[in-house]
């Protein structure tokens, strides 16, 4: 999340922590999905792309994610321009008094993507070793690794896979997959890790491929 937010990221802040905002009590890593609006694009692919995934085992959970209010994107469409700040991060700017990030995208766009996606990722699923998602699993429990550290986990995961399998197709593209593969795999694996999986798969995308989605788009052609 950028630092120094603006005066509505605060007042969200200030909100949680108090106690009086109605996200009160939910995963910290979630909040981010609340108040930081440049992860709109990457949690509805990721989000679609499981739902549409046959061997999902974790519906129940996927979808309180929205009963929850833990997934406000999902409402027709979003905006997919992001500025990019003079540190590398990722921030938004102020439209009509909401986060906004430029043209807007058709949902439904992203959804067909993530299905094509899914179905790519189908192939990779078998190629993935139970010990690669075990150890992850085991990171996920682990209480004192801190977010970042995660992320960085679940980079190296991705990373070693992608040069691990063979596969024609271009790295990025890969690695998007393989990511939402693990993520899968992990909830499959334990359903009650999916709200932190889920936050960090969307931090490492976000981190890492958010321009690659940004070209798969067809208005960003």
């Amino acid at each position: 999340m950028p630092k120094g937010g603006s005066g509505l990221e605060n007042s969200v802040c200030v909100e949680i922590l108090s106690g009086t905002s109605p996200w009160h009590g939910l995963n910290s890593d979630f909040l981010m999905f609340k108040i930081d609006g440049s992860l709109q694009m990457e949690c509805v692919l990721l989000y679609s792309f499981l739902e549409v995934s046959p061997d999902c085992r974790f519906k129940e959970q996927l979808h309180s994610l929205q009963s929850q209010g833990i997934m406000p994107c999902l409402r027709g469409s979003y905006d997919a321009e992001l500025e990019l700040q003079t540190d590398g991060n990722r921030s938004g700017h102020l439209q009509n008094g909401e986060l906004g990030y430029g043209p807007e995208v058709d949902e439904e766009v992203v959804r067909i993507i993530a299905a094509q996606l899914a179905e790519i990722g189908d192939q990779f699923d078998k190629e993935i070793k139970a010990r690669v998602v075990n150890d992850l699993v085991q990171h996920f429990l682990n209480e004192n690794l801190s977010r970042e550290e995660i992320t960085r986990r679940m980079s190296e995961a991705v990373e070693g896979l992608a040069r691990a399998i063979p596969s024609d197709m271009e790295q990025e593209k890969a690695m998007l997959v393989l990511a939402m593969v693990l993520t899968k795999k992990i909830a499959n694996t334990m359903p009650s890790l999916l709200q932190h999986v889920f936050s960090t798969t969307v931090n490492y995308i976000s981190q890492h491929l958010h321009n690659y989605i940004v070209r798969m788009l067809p208005s960003n052609e």
